[in-house]
């Protein structure tokens, strides 16, 4: 499927091809301090099947419990997070995070990992009160 993006100021934009079967949700306690949310939504491609068609992303390491490094791309300017992308052999795939996708409704998750990070309360939303707009 081919996806395009960008962040929420529109410095940073992209192209990909992707396979929607490969959306997960991630609950780790990285993904939510990343995010200031109760979990990631992010879609792993080919680092070959992605394509930055505007500005430069600014770069910030993370250090996984595993020891690797993950570089965590974000825009410079309104701060939107945008893909991930590791080192050595995960130097080959990219998540790139579903919120920036245009194509976003599309993308359901397909699973869930680090659900023992994961809020207790995140997975019973449906039942809130809720509204279309603000």
């Amino acid at each position: 499927m081919r996806i395009d993006g960008q962040c929420h100021c529109g410095f940073i934009s992209y192209e990909a091809e992707i396979d929607p079967q490969n959306v997960s949700i991630c609950h780790c306690t990285d993904c939510q301090q990343l995010t200031g949310s109760a979990y990631r939504v992010t879609v792993r491609c080919n680092l070959t099947d992605f394509d930055l068609t505007g500005g430069a992303p600014k770069i910030y390491v993370k250090h996984g419990d595993n020891g690797k490094r993950r570089y965590q791309m974000f825009c410079p300017n309104c701060g939107s997070p945008i893909y991930t992308t590791g080192t050595g052999e995960d130097a080959s795939e990219i998540g790139i995070r579903v919120g920036t996708v245009n194509q976003r409704r599309e993308l359901a998750p397909k699973k869930q990992k680090w659900c023992s990070s994961a809020l207790p309360w995140s997975a019973s939303i449906e039942a809130l009160p809720g509204r279309p707009g603000e």
